[in-house]
């Protein structure tokens, strides 16, 4: 093998396991914010009315969430007034939050808590 080929080797191993470091790392800063989705945008489920990634059907659907920057949830602009909630404000309302812009028909009788 030349030294080439070697090189190239090398780099490109080097190359994939920062890539994938980098990868951990910004998933280990960012947060589940509920309520700031679009529709057919969320990552994945948080109750009635969705199954998981994609399956939103109205925006801003309180019981859909979005991996967003830690600490930006509760600051993100949205329309109307509404704002993103992280896990801990929901706990803290109750879970009220999980309610907000729910598609017609979806019964919320049992939005009580969240199984993550």
């Amino acid at each position: 093998m030349s030294a080439t080929i070697k090189s190239l080797t090398v780099a490109s191993a080097v190359a994939a396991a920062l890539s994938g470091h980098a990868t951990t790392a910004t998933a280990q800063a960012q947060e589940k914010c509920f309520g700031v989705s679009l529709a057919g945008e969320n990552d994945c489920a948080a109750g009635p009315g969705t199954t998981c990634a994609g399956s939103s059907t109205v925006d801003y659907q309180g019981n859909a969430w979005t991996l967003v920057p830690a600490g930006t949830c509760a600051t993100m602009e949205l329309p109307d007034g509404r704002m993103g909630e992280t896990l801990a404000s929901l706990e803290a309302d109750g879970y009220a939050g999980l309610n907000r812009d729910l598609p017609e028909g979806t019964d919320a009788s049992n939005l009580k808590s969240l199984d993550m």
